[in-house]
């Protein structure tokens, strides 16, 4: 019986099984869903919104509280948990608006944006590791270490 290579995901590298052979099959796509799962499932919008802030100060994004009536106002006016590119002086300024977890406006400059993106890229690519790690433990052969 000859093994055969079959696409997974087209993040990860080819995955080698022998054809046929569903309980690999079905192990995989267990630990694949339990991962995305618990990635996304289980969090609420409040986390989500929470997480992706971190990146932003993380990034470098200001943070301004809508703190007066015209600060309000003007955050309400933004779409909610949305991007929006605005041209100030020839250059673009990146606003977020969270009237949900901070009622704030994040503020970032192309350089802010920049960072960011590769904080989120950051972000999928140990994501997609930790999950990678989790499909590749159920086929790990623990019988000769004695533990599970």
């Amino acid at each position: 019986m000859g093994w055969v290579p079959r696409r997974l995901f087209d993040s990860l590298n080819f995955v080698v099984f022998p054809p046929g052979d569903t309980a690999v099959k079905k192990s995989i796509a267990f630990w694949a869903l339990s991962g995305l799962l618990a990635v996304t499932g289980c969090a609420s919008q409040q986390q989500l919104v929470g997480q992706k802030e971190d990146l932003l100060a993380a990034a470098g994004f200001q943070i301004r509280i809508a703190d007066s009536p015209h600060r309000l106002a003007a955050m309400r006016s933004l779409p909610p948990n949305k991007f929006v590119t605005k041209v100030v002086n020839g250059q673009p300024l990146y606003l977020y608006a969270d009237p949900l977890v901070c009622r704030c406006v994040y503020f970032g400059n192309q350089q802010n944006w920049a960072a960011y993106r590769q904080e989120v890229l950051a972000k999928q690519l140990a994501d997609e590791a930790q999950m990678t790690a989790l499909m590749y433990q159920s086929e790990w052969d623990w019988g000769p270490w004695g533990w599970p």
